[in-house]
This record gives structure tokens, C-alpha cells and sequence, in this order.
């Protein structure tokens, strides 16, 4: 019995940056349990290092531009998809930036410029994928995205991406309770500390691996493949009673005082 019933079932993976990032974790698990897994990208280069990553690992899959900064963009990108799968039965929206000196420098130094940028390209790029996506989630379905425990606690040096997140939790909630009836859940998976890409950028990143591995019930940090674990749940009908949650993989650190 196929208890996860993601088998041929077209999700759209959006974040990947090298086989670090945690979207290409859950990729893989997609493509184990049969899901037809469908890439977008924002730039060329994330399109080679994504094409080198399917060459290397013998997956089949369908790779589309994608600027999440640009509504022409967005509604280009879900159309190609749509036209070609007719269905979108999940998205996964691990897709996250902000400038760098909007991390390194003082919160209140924050530029409007990079505040802009930060929550555009963080948070209102889940609003704009589900828009473009709800005309083929015509069976109902299920959005996943990316958020991380500074959209609620301060942690040094994240700054502006924690305002964002918040923002992109927010935003999560508000389309659960918008899209709920028509059988489209929405929920987040907030991860601990993950060696990816984007945590290289912040500044006290190798110091939060240290300290949830003192003070997290588990007494170690998570991994790729727990996150991926889950979020393959919340794409499943497993989860077809939840939404509008933020679910931490983080060995119980955000419960500690």
C-alpha cells in the first residue's frame, strides 16, 4: 500500500540552490515515493548546478525559469505548468533572500530598499506561487514553505530575514483560512539549523549550531533528510487534516527557555 500516495503526482519545487539546499532534499524524497517533481529557478546559473544535480543522480524531471521577484514571471511559469501536467497537486516554496549588509549590519541600519527586497522576494513570493498555481489545483492539494524560529525569537544576525519570515508565516496562515475550501491546505515547516547555502550568510550561524546542541531536548541538530521527511508528510494526504501549522524540525530546541 502506497501510504504516502504522492505516486505520480506533479508537485513543483521551487528553492533549490546546490544538493545542500533542503529543497533538494525533499526533491529526492519525491522523486523516491514517484512524484512527478517539477523545478523552478530563478537564474541561469541555478539551472546548470540544478541540471548537473538531475545528470548525477539519473532523475528525469522538468526544469522552468521562474523569477519570484516578477508577476510576468510567476504567471508565465505556472502556466507552462499547467499547460504541460494539467494538474498541480503540491508546491514547495523554499525560497528566501535578503541583502547581505541588511544582515551584517545593525537591524536598525536596515535599508527601506532591502527591507523591500527582503520581503518581497521571502514572503510575498508564496502569495504570488499560490496565486498562479490555484487555477490547475483543481483537485485540491497542499503548499508547503520554509520558515525558521527567528520569525518569532530574535537570533543575531538574521535581522530583516526574521521580520520577513514572520511576515511569510503570517501570510501562510491568512491563505490556509483563504484557500481552505477549496481543499488546498497550507502550512510551514520551520527548521533548525541546516548547513545550506543561505545559513552561510548569516553571522552567528556556527554559534546556533552549538547552542541547540546544548540546550535542544535531542541534544543535536537536525538534518536534510528530517526536514525532508516531514515536508513529504505535509504533501501527503497523511496531513489532509492540517493546515495553516508551522511544524518545527528542530529536536525541541523552540520549546526550551
Amino acid at each position: 500500500m502506497d501510504i504516502l500516495q504522492l505516486e505520480n503526482k506533479n508537485i513543483v519545487v521551487m528553492g533549490v540552490a546546490n544538493d545542500r539546499s533542503i529543497a533538494w532534499g525533499i526533491a529526492k524524497k519525491l522523486f523516491a515515493v514517484g512524484a512527478n517533481v517539477i523545478f523552478t529557478y530563478r537564474q541561469e546559473r541555478s539551472a546548470k548546478k540544478l541540471n548537473l544535480l538531475l545528470e548525477k543522480n539519473n532523475y528525469k524531471a522538468t526544469v522552468i525559469q521562474c523569477d519570484v521577484n516578477s508577476d510576468e514571471s510567476i504567471a508565465t511559469a505556472f502556466t507552462e505548468i499547467g499547460e504541460k501536467f494539467g494538474t498541480i497537486h503540491g508546491i514547495v516554496h523554499s525560497v528566501a533572500h535578503a541583502r547581505a549588509e541588511d544582515l551584517h549590519n545593525r537591524f536598525l541600519e536596515t535599508s527601506r530598499e532591502g527591507y523591500a527586497f527582503a520581503q518581497d522576494t521571502s514572503a510575498y513570493s508564496l502569495i504570488a506561487a499560490a496565486k498562479a498555481a490555484h487555477p490547475y489545483m483543481t483537485e485540491g492539494g497542499a503548499i508547503v514553505t520554509m520558515t525558521y524560529l527567528g520569525a518569532e525569537r530574535v537570533l543575531d544576525g538574521y535581522n530583516v530575514m526574521g521580520v520577513a519570515k514572520a511576515a511569510l508565516e503570517a501570510a501562510m496562515r491568512y491563505l490556509a483560512a483563504d484557500i481552505g475550501q477549496d481543499n488546498i491546505r497550507v502550512n510551514a515547516i520551520s527548521a533548525g539549523a541546516v548547513r545550506t547555502l543561505a545559513a552561510k550568510g548569516v553571522p552567528s550561524f556556527n554559534t546556533i549550531l552549538h547552542k541547540i546542541e546544548e540546550t535542544a531536548p535531542l541534544k543535536r541538530n537536525i538534518s536534510q533528510d528530517e526536514v525532508a521527511d516531514m515536508t513529504v508528510v505535509m504533501l501527503s494526504p497523511l496531513s489532509r487534516g492540517v493546515t495553516g501549522e508551522t511544524i518545527y524540525i528542530d529536536s525541541g530546541y523552540h520549546i526550551m527557555g
